[in-house]
């Protein structure tokens, strides 16, 4: 009964969130996080336009929660705006504008969306960046086209804090799948390696030092 009860919470907080990015739009939020707390639900949503979530006066944020109240029968729903101040490096936000350009313009321009969404991520400074296309582009036939510039891990540790996300666009000739993995420059690497002063002087130490035993072993 517990794993039928935990099963229907996880459906109903999935449906809540999948409402809230239809609410607000393709392309105007990255991600919605739910907390519970004593006093009711916390709805943190992380977008760049916050404007837009938020509408004149609050109206936008008074309409969505009385929504959430009566649709979805949460008690005391208090929604949060968290604002990206960087969505060059959010690959939420990057995989659904490259779905909106395409469904704007059609996939012939899937090349010039996407190169014109990785130039703007490494021009602001992203380690690096992969952008992979799926879908009739531009033949009859589906077929996978992959973008990439800079470093991106893919394996251990480092590929922990690679943001990954994924959209899609909904085209004429039929649906093509976005998928973009971003390595923000603030993103904490556990392999790299800083050759600085402090570690040229190591090495030359170690070098040195190894060079001494190397006589004295052929001495004995």
């Amino acid at each position: 009964m517990d794993e039928r009860k935990t099963v229907k919470f996880k459906k109903d907080e999935f449906a809540v969130k999948e409402f809230i990015k239809k609410f607000s739009g393709k392309g105007k939020l990255s991600r919605v996080i739910i907390e519970y707390t004593p006093v009711g639900e916390k709805i943190i949503i992380s977008t760049h336009k916050p404007g837009l979530l938020i509408g004149k006066g609050g109206e936008k944020i008074s309409e969505l929660t009385k929504i959430l109240k009566k649709e979805f029968k949460l008690e005391n729903p208090h929604i949060e705006i968290d604002e990206i101040t960087q969505p060059e490096f959010d690959a939420q936000i990057v995989s659904d504008d490259i779905a909106l350009s395409l469904e704007r313009f059609g996939p012939l321009k899937f090349k010039v969306a996407a190169y014109k969404a990785l130039e703007k991520i490494m021009r602001a400074g992203a380690l690096g960046a992969e952008i992979r296309l799926s879908g009739k582009l531009p033949g009859a036939r589906a077929k996978t086209w992959r973008f990439a510039q800079g470093y991106l891990k893919k394996t251990g540790d480092s590929a922990k804090v690679v943001d990954r996300a994924q959209s899609r666009a909904e085209t004429k000739p039929g649906t093509v799948g976005i998928k973009t993995a971003i390595l923000s420059p603030y993103a904490k690497l556990t392999d790299k390696i800083t050759i600085d002063k402090e570690l040229i002087n190591k090495l030359k130490t170690r070098s040195k030092s190894f060079e001494q035993n190397k006589k004295w072993n052929s001495m004995n």
